[in-house]
């Protein structure tokens, strides 16, 4: 079968791209796979990052790809479709995550069917975002109705996809791990490498939004002053006011106990913040899924989250972490108490190297040519 993924890749950066590498080379093994990336991904306003270019190695999800795509230009649209269309592929997947891409995804979809077989299987991450803007339902139902099937990856992702699509053909896969980061450190050199003593680590990973709950972790933490011997280390770049959270630091005076490393993480050193580490934890105050679970998961990681959206159908409660009400900062820190003093933490490690085993790119591989057979 021949295969088009349009979306991010290399050399473009994050987890969509990492996603989208890894989707690469488990479909190339049984078909012949092309990949479509940006030129340019994002304006400004929805990208407050500091770049969006891989810059570390990208061995573990390094793909080649053709940077013809820009998310901002019509015509451009026009054109890239065509371009895919003369390539006559069998199927043609988008990621979709952001309602800013409906018009330029469903324009592409739509130029590449007409007068072809070709099949549109959409992967969604979200069907309604966190952050909503005006314009995301219309633009959702343009990119959407464009489809032939769609890919969910949490019950949360199926319930708002049948609410808006009740005739939506879909399959049901849970998100795969995320395998290209290589393989564990001993905890002991990783925590020296980043000059960690502590006793008890946690990990807050990823880009923070406002949604993530940080601002819940924190006040946990400092109800824990006195009673642990922690530190919380806060790993990748912000996409909310920054300040405010090294004030609130400052306020509950934390700095001795948290470490913030504002940056984009190269994937190289992914390893050492997630070896380091007791846990993950997820203190999300809306969730939907979370791709960060999928990584802790290649450590062999346990998480403790939020009991929001998707994250409960991963992370089983006693089995491979611990849940918690949102929005409850002495809730959470009760179970991080309970996780440190009162869990077989061991146990819980071996049950997360079995069931990530459910968390395939053979199985979403697999669904996604059920659908577009």
């Amino acid at each position: 079968m021949k295969i088009t993924i349009v979306g991010t890749a290399y050399p473009l950066r994050g987890g969509i791209a990492h996603y989208n590498g890894l989707l690469y080379r488990e479909l190339s093994a049984h078909n012949e796979v092309d990949v479509v990336t940006f030129t340019r991904q994002y304006p400004g306003f929805l990208f407050p990052g500091k770049t969006q270019r891989e810059e570390g190695e990208a061995d573990g999800f390094r793909v080649p790809s053709s940077v013809i795509l820009d998310s901002m230009d019509p015509l451009n649209w026009v054109s890239v479709g065509r371009t895919i269309r003369s390539r006559r592929p069998d199927l043609l997947i988008f990621k979709y995550w952001l309602p800013f891409f409906g018009p330029c995804f469903g324009t592409i979809a739509r130029v590449v069917k007409k007068g072809t077989g070709t099949k549109v299987v959409f992967i969604c991450d979200n069907v309604i975002p966190h952050e909503r803007r005006p314009g995301d339902r219309a633009f959702t139902r343009y990119a959407f109705r464009a489809a032939d099937g769609f890919i969910v990856q949490s019950r949360a992702v199926e319930r708002d996809l049948l609410t808006q699509f009740p005739g939506a053909r879909y399959e049901y896969v849970p998100h795969p791990v995320y395998h290209g980061f290589g393989s564990a450190v001993p905890s002991v050199e990783a925590r020296l490498r980043l000059g960690i003593s502590a006793r008890h680590v946690l990990l807050f990973f990823g880009y923070v939004r406002k949604y993530k709950g940080l601002d819940v972790l924190l006040d946990a933490i400092a109800l824990l002053r006195g009673r642990l011997d922690i530190a919380l280390l806060v790993v990748g770049e912000f996409y909310d006011d920054e300040q405010k959270y090294r004030d609130r630091i400052r306020r509950l005076e934390l700095d001795a106990v948290v470490t913030v490393r504002s940056d984009y993480i190269p994937n190289e050193e992914v390893k050492y913040y997630f070896s380091a580490a007791d846990a993950v934890v997820l203190p999300y105050t809306s969730a939907t899924q979370s791709g960060i679970a999928q990584i802790a998961y290649n450590f062999d990681l346990p998480v403790i989250a939020t009991n929001v959206g998707g994250l409960a159908e991963v992370v089983r409660e006693g089995e491979t972490g611990l849940l918690v009400a949102p929005n409850d900062p002495r809730a959470l820190a009760g179970r991080i108490v309970e996780y440190f003093t009162s869990v077989d933490r061991a146990r819980l490690r071996l049950n997360v190297r079995e069931e990530k085993g459910r968390y395939s790119w053979e199985n979403l591989a697999a669904a996604i040519e059920r659908l577009a057979r």
